[in-house]
């Protein structure tokens, strides 16, 4: 592994994840010791899967993931494993690591001053809130101090001042850093190279760069390959129209309109597949009950979270339809709590009015049963089955005959993401609660999503750090849980 300082390198890895669905085709590439390379593909590509195999979680079936021996990896997943969620914060980390550690203690407090979180050693990890989990994903990475640090979606669910501690330690780390992340900003202050997975070839292609340049290289590729697919398509309908009529001439003519019918195959050949993973989803509108009418939402106290102890807050709010309510926040005050409690209609000091049907988005798919597959997902929110209403709703989410049909758990946290917003869609509330609706989802669909909801006419109380999404979207009150 010491050629050109490879640390990482795939020879000819062909992959297929169950029920033979291919993810990976003969691919190719290496990574530089001392690297930070962003990985970028479509959700469902196989960006995880690649991470996968390097830990060696997956074996692949075909060609070779050559790994430096000596390296030592730890990966930071996107979210943490359920059967892991009744642990304490010192089991937690004591999972890090194959051999107990008896000095674990000191060890957790430096690494959680790296991420700026306050937890005790004996809370209970499902405690934290969204964001403080996702901290404590990267910490249980980091305290392992690996040569290999791979770190997928670490920007979820993190504020403003998260990213900016997780930029600045990336930016320091003198290792070989791999990050699957959608957001374009965080990506773009450490990138110097990106592996970019093509959901159609199967394929690795490797840009050197930093993540914005390669966006560009990736672009222009683009329209080349539609303006040679263009040009083709013109030229081919030209010689089938010749073809056409000199077949209708007869004799020596014939000859030449097959001629003319052997170039237009060659040309069909020639078009290229243009990379189709650059697809958004449809446009879309979340329709709203129409026989609600008046106040649907009230709030007039809420708890929030002050040093691991509950305070109650007086408030003010009253949410008819097309009045979007923003509750904003540091992790850890009690945002995704307060949203859970409004959705479960258990809140204390918030009423929503009786008949009023909600729509919940929340940011660990939850509310989604693992073992339905997206059709019966999709299936158990509407109010009247109609197949085609279903079947073109999920298409529009790229939902696909291949996809639906796929139990839930088995789909990439960004395909979970659109299958929740499909429900949204068929399920028709008049209340949407949303707790970081941009968590996985591929960026290039955010701004259809923001203009959905922005358009959205019934009442909306959404959660989100990402402030470039929440400017895209109509906000009519704000209520800061921190002030």
């Amino acid at each position: 592994m010491s050629d050109n300082g490879a640390v990482i390198r795939f020879n000819k890895v062909s992959f297929n994840y169950g029920y033979n669905k291919p993810i990976l085709d003969e691919v190719d590439f290496s990574v530089r010791r001392g690297s930070k390379i962003t990985l970028m593909g479509q959700n469902g590509a196989g960006k995880s899967t690649i991470l996968k195999l390097i830990t060696g979680e997956f074996k692949s079936e075909n060609g070779a993931v050559n790994v430096d021996p000596r390296a030592t990896i730890a990966v930071s997943k996107q979210v943490i494993p359920r059967d892991m969620m009744d642990l304490t914060v010192r089991e937690f980390f004591q999972k890090c690591f194959k051999e107990k550690v008896y000095d674990i203690d000191p060890r957790i407090d430096n690494v959680l001053e790296v991420i700026n979180l306050h937890a005790p050693h004996d809370r209970i990890i499902k405690s934290f809130s969204g964001g403080q989990q996702a901290r404590l994903l990267l910490a249980s990475a980091l305290i392992q101090d690996p040569d290999i640090l791979l770190l997928d979606e670490p920007t979820n669910n993190l504020d403003k001042s998260g990213v900016e501690h997780l930029t600045k330690f990336i930016l320091d780390y003198q290792k070989t850093c791999i990050v699957i992340s959608h957001d374009a900003d965080f990506l773009n202050s450490f990138t110097d190279g990106v592996l970019y997975l093509n959901l159609y070839t199967l394929r690795v292609e490797q840009y050197v760069g930093n993540y914005f340049d390669v966006a560009r290289q990736i672009t222009v590729q683009i329209e080349k390959e539609n303006r040679k697919n263009a040009q083709l398509a013109k030229k081919i309908q030209e010689n089938k129209d010749k073809a056409n009529f000199f077949a209708m001439k007869g004799g020596r003519m014939r000859l030449l309109a097959k001629k003319m019918r052997d170039e237009v195959e060659e040309m069909e050949e020639e078009k290229v597949d243009v990379r189709r993973e650059d697809k958004t989803i449809r446009s879309f509108t979340i329709p709203v009950q129409t026989n609600v009418t008046g106040e649907i939402l009230n709030i007039s106290s809420f708890d929030i979270f002050k040093n691991h102890k509950k305070v109650t807050k007086k408030a003010e709010i009253s949410l008819k339809k097309k009045q979007h309510l923003l509750l904003s926040g540091p992790n850890g005050i009690g945002k995704s709590t307060l949203l859970e409690s409004l959705a479960n209609n258990d809140a204390k000091g918030a009423v929503i009015t009786e008949g009023v049907r909600v729509g919940y988005y929340r940011q660990d798919f939850s509310t989604l049963n693992f073992e339905d597959t997206v059709y019966d997902s999709l299936a158990s929110v509407m109010e009247k089955h109609i197949e085609e209403d279903l079947r073109s709703t999920a298409s529009g989410f790229l939902i696909n005959k291949d996809i639906i049909y796929t139990k839930i758990g088995n789909l990439s946290e960004g395909q979970k993401g659109l299958v929740a917003f499909a429900q949204l869609v068929l399920l028709k509330p008049t209340l949407l609660i949303l707790d970081e609706p941009t968590n996985h989802i591929n960026f290039r669909h955010l701004p259809v999503i923001a203009d959905a909801l922005d358009k959205y006419e019934g009442a909306m109380v959404l959660v989100s750090h990402v402030p470039e999404f929440v400017k895209q979207i109509r906000i009519d009150e704000t209520l800061d849980l921190g002030k």
